[in-house]
């Protein structure tokens, strides 16, 4: 009886952890195809998810500058291949829409233009400085602070 309460708390604790929770370490994540490295994301909760950047983060600042050089080179040299392969994909899905279907998807584009437009001019100057650094910290920018050239600074300087 002690045999099998034991197997059943046991198999009940494999069934908490999660079968994709085998990645645990920068190199482990990057090694995974995008497609089990997005299923691993997708499994962990929105806390989860950024207590697992923190450890990444915290990884990569600890590793010796040699190796982290080494990640992003490797990181460098698949982001063109999944660039690539997207916009090929994207072009297939362009090229196999119907005429209808094409300007339908333009007039979606300039819809959310226009929105986005619409919610930027709402803004007051310091709302448009913090989404200002939220994407380009997003986009990579951290050293810059977001963009650098915005169309007031464009247009004192056309004067």
């Amino acid at each position: 009886m002690k045999k099998f309460r034991l197997l059943i708390m046991m198999s009940a604790l494999t069934l908490l952890v999660p079968v994709t929770g085998i990645a645990q370490s920068v190199s482990d994540i990057s090694e995974l195809s995008p497609e089990d490295r997005r299923a691993y994301m997708q499994s962990m909760s929105q806390e989860e998810r950024q207590a697992k950047r923190e450890q990444w983060r915290t990884e990569m600042d600890a590793m010796p500058e040699a190796d982290r050089k080494a990640m992003r080179a490797k990181m460098a040299t698949d982001r063109p291949q999944r660039g690539n392969r997207d916009r090929e994909a994207m072009r297939e899905r362009r090229e196999s829409m119907s005429d209808e279907e094409r300007a339908a998807a333009k007039a979606q584009r300039q819809e959310r233009k226009a929105q986005h437009r619409e919610a930027w001019n709402s803004m007051t100057d310091e709302e448009r400085a913090a989404a200002r650094d939220k994407f380009g910290k997003r986009k990579g920018h951290e050293k810059s602070g977001g963009r650098q050239h915005t169309r007031e600074h464009k247009s004192d300087t056309a004067e």
